[in-house]
């Protein structure tokens, strides 16, 4: 059976693919592959900038032919990768090999063992992985959260002088306002750590090898500078995920709010202070198809809770491991795309619902007539 949106496992790439295909620029097996090279790339570049007396004669001119193998990287490209896995059974291996054919071809065979000089596949793997990331979060991430947000923002203008029982109604859209903005501005000052120093972290190896260079300074430049991440200083086979964490925990607490105002939305929308539109043609209920369910903020909390699910497991595990050398981090991370999949549905979702809403002042000035009490408060104030 052919892999496609009916015979898929997961709705991420099912039902909802089309909500999540910009993802797959980011998290799919392709896209890693890709990320990968790139990484790759960027460090021989590098090393014949720092320069290497052995990598002199590679003319800068061959540089933007390199960078064409991840900027022009194509599908028969990961192919050929999947296909020399299969003999090597390591799949950062094959993107070793793969590059050294590419350099074949363009001349620069004399260079090819500097490919990969002195790493191990968690140099690469924790440079590219958080790349992707890093990526997804600045191009579909923060996009659609700011939908989410903008939204929010004009109900809370357009009801702004609307009483609603015990509140006005734009203090409830402007409390989420307030909660939204300070969770996303946190998460994008969290830095997006890489671990970059050999096979056990020192540069053991770099430094035999080349004693003079400073290896410390060098690939501080290259994972701060050159991939715009931080590089974790002390590490040793793997990252220890801290900061990653941590940024998984805050994607979390943006679901939290979200949910927290999903379920506000189901409850006004069942109290009837709002109304929804809906589309000629449209069915609410098998059983009462005059029914209109607030289904999208339902479909919205069921992913986010979904999506929290697994950040809570990306952000309790991956700074677990034993003596920072086993690899069941690899495995974990290859999941990454999943809980923003569903976060990105999440949000869709939500906005699809607020888009909706339609404010019934009649519901709204009968239950304030019918609860005169709400302003003994005040009056008790001034008596006092």
């Amino acid at each position: 059976m052919l892999l496609n949106k009916l015979t898929a496992i997961s709705p991420v790439d099912g039902r909802y693919r089309n909500q999540t295909e910009k993802l797959a620029d980011y998290f799919s097996e392709y896209a890693l592959i890709r990320y990968r090279i790139r990484v790759e790339v960027e460090y021989f570049i590098a090393l014949c900038e720092l320069p290497l007396p052995e990598l002199s004669g590679v003319e800068k001119s061959k540089f933007e032919a390199l960078r064409a193998l991840y900027l022009d990287f194509s599908e028969a490209d990961a192919l050929r990768v999947k296909e020399i896995e299969a003999t090597t059974n390591h799949d950062v291996k094959a993107i070793e090999y793969i590059l050294k054919e590419k350099m074949e071809a363009l001349g620069l065979s004399a260079y090819k063992e500097f490919v990969h000089f002195g790493l191990t596949s968690q140099d690469i793997n924790n440079t590219s992985i958080p790349l992707t990331i890093k990526d997804a979060l600045a191009e579909v991430y923060f996009p659609a959260a700011a939908e989410v947000l903008d939204r929010l923002r004009e109900m809370a203008r357009e009801w702004h002088d609307v009483p609603m029982l015990e509140v006005e109604s734009h203090l409830v859209q402007q409390g989420f306002v307030e909660r939204l903005e300070k969770q996303l501005a946190q998460l994008r000052t969290l830095p997006v750590p890489a671990k970059f120093g050999g096979a056990t972290g020192n540069f053991n190896a770099h430094h035999v090898a080349y004693p003079a260079v400073d290896w410390v300074a060098f690939a501080n430049g290259f994972v701060n500078d050159r991939l715009g991440l931080e590089r974790s200083q002390y590490t040793t086979q793997i990252e220890h995920y801290d900061n990653l964490a941590a940024i998984f925990d805050n994607l979390k607490r943006i679901d939290t709010v979200l949910i927290d105002l999903c379920r506000d939305m189901w409850m006004y929308i069942s109290m009837e202070y709002f109304k929804q539109r809906i589309k000629a043609g449209e069915v609410g209920s098998s059983a009462m198809p005059h029914k209109v369910n607030p289904i999208d903020f339902e479909n919205a909390e069921g992913n986010f809770g979904i999506a929290n699910a697994i950040y809570e497991h990306l952000a309790s595990k991956l700074p677990l491991s034993r003596l920072q050398r086993d690899l069941t981090d690899s495995t974990v991370l290859r999941n990454v795309g999943v809980p923003m999949a569903h976060s990105l549905i999440g949000l869709r979702s939500l906005l699809k619902g607020l888009n909706k809403l339609l404010l019934n002042r009649e519901a709204l000035d009968r239950d304030l007539e019918n609860n005169w009490a709400v302003v003994a408060e005040g009056i008790q104030t001034v008596l006092r």
